[in-house]
């Protein structure tokens, strides 16, 4: 493998003009199109047919992190309005379900809108609720040198947990791209009908053309499905400003498996993996990754999946997919554990080689993003012949709008 690093992102732009980046969803989740490549042929479908074009057999993968209102709206006495983004706990807990359930007080790292309006005071936004009146309350603690934020939250009533306060006072966090203000039914729409695991500032967009008929429909044909959980951080916006891809920094997302999923995933190898979306691709090929490491190191560090782990290893010593969930596995069962948690930096570029997941249904992405390069990995250089089709018949781009459905370009490796 040639070295990844010397990748141009230049070379992954394309023209996409204001109109086509859809700002609203489709009134039916599964009338989205469909745009199908496979072999160096596209077709132009509809998502409510996809079961027809999904190989015999599949097994389909779904991220089922869950979106939390992440923006909070304070606004000063002075008139002034401050916006703070909940990126992720700090304390009293780090862990993201943990901190959810706190109850009373709980400290975030937070981006901050308007912070040069804000100086040292209190601010307090509060709603009625069920007869009761509530507040929250935000100070500013640490500068983090890096765009953010600490930011201490105290609230009343203390017993409510931060989630429950969360949904009665935050605002979906819709991309920056979609240049509106959220409405109430942004709340349903840009949520996977699956979401369960509270933790995401962005959705699992690929997701979002299921319904649940949709989804009980293909497991009646035989389709089999899993769930993994990757939180979905702000990084996912954030574009490549490098001109070589060495340069660029990959954001850390948690990840959780069951050990059940990865035992149907080590049970299923001999059949098609579809990963639905991005985020679940990196967690399935995280997973292989992870397992490698069990393999070849047997501390007990912190799991993590560094960016460019895949691009070091030596292609002849290959441990296969199987071999690494069966070393998941056997860690989960020496230590008595029902899930794997863990982080995952993985960037994947062209010339990586996919290990776990045959195809990928997804939506259309920005230009110069990582998330392009994950399909062009995918999909080779026909990428911008894909784009060019959709650009040219009237897909509608990024989080709300149309679907693809691509196939590996190469053969997944044993």
């Amino acid at each position: 493998m040639s070295d990844p690093g010397n990748i141009r992102i230049q070379d992954y732009d394309y023209l996409l003009p204001a109109e086509q980046i859809a700002q609203f969803p489709l009134e039916t989740r599964d009338a989205s199109k469909l745009l199908v490549y496979r072999d160096g042929h596209i077709s132009d479908e509809r998502f409510s047919g996809i079961g027809q074009h999904l190989p015999e057999n599949s097994l389909l993968v779904f991220n089922n992190t869950r979106v939390i209102r992440a923006r909070l709206l304070f606004r000063k006495p002075t008139g002034g309005q401050i916006e703070i983004f909940c990126l992720e706990p700090l304390s009293p807990t780090a862990e993201i379900q943990e901190a959810f359930h706190q109850t009373t007080a709980s400290t975030w790292k937070c981006l901050v809108g308007n912070m040069k309006r804000w100086k040292s005071e209190t601010l307090m936004i509060e709603c009625l609720a069920d007869g009761i009146i509530h507040q929250l309350f935000a100070e500013l603690k640490t500068d983090c040198k890096d765009g953010s934020f600490e930011i201490s939250f105290h609230w009343s009533p203390p017993e409510k947990t931060f989630s429950e306060i969360l949904e009665l006072m935050g605002v979906i966090p819709l991309p920056p791209y979609i240049n509106r203000t959220a409405v109430p039914s942004d709340n349903d729409r840009y949520q996977t009908v699956y979401a369960e695991h509270e933790g995401s500032v962005a959705a699992p967009t690929a997701g979002l053309h299921f319904t649940p008929a949709r989804i009980e429909k293909l497991r009646s044909d035989g389709f089999e499905t899993e769930n993994v959980t990757l939180h979905v951080g702000m990084g996912t916006f954030r574009p490549v400003g490098v001109e070589q891809i060495r340069d660029h920094v990959m954001h850390h997302e948690k990840i959780v498996i069951s050990r059940n999923t990865i035992h149907q995933l080590l049970l299923n190898l001999n059949r098609p993996v579809i990963a639905v979306g991005t985020t679940s691709a990196r967690t399935l090929e995280s997973l292989y990754w992870l397992g490698v490491s069990l393999i070849q190191d047997h501390s007990e560090k912190h799991p993590v999946v560094s960016q460019w782990i895949p691009y070091q290893q030596n292609p002849g010593s290959m441990i296969t997919a199987g071999q690494s969930l069966q070393a998941l596995i056997n860690y989960l069962d020496e230590r008595k554990l029902v899930e794997y948690s863990g982080e995952t930096q993985l960037m994947i570029v062209p010339g990586y080689q996919y290990r776990i997941i045959s195809g990928l249904i997804t939506n259309f992405h920005f230009p110069k993003s990582t998330l392009l390069l994950l399909v062009a990995a995918m999909i080779g250089n026909d990428w911008r012949r894909v784009y060019a089709h959709a650009l040219d018949n009237g897909y509608r781009f990024l989080s709300y709008g149309d679907s693809c459905l691509f196939f590996n370009a190469w053969h997944k490796l044993p």
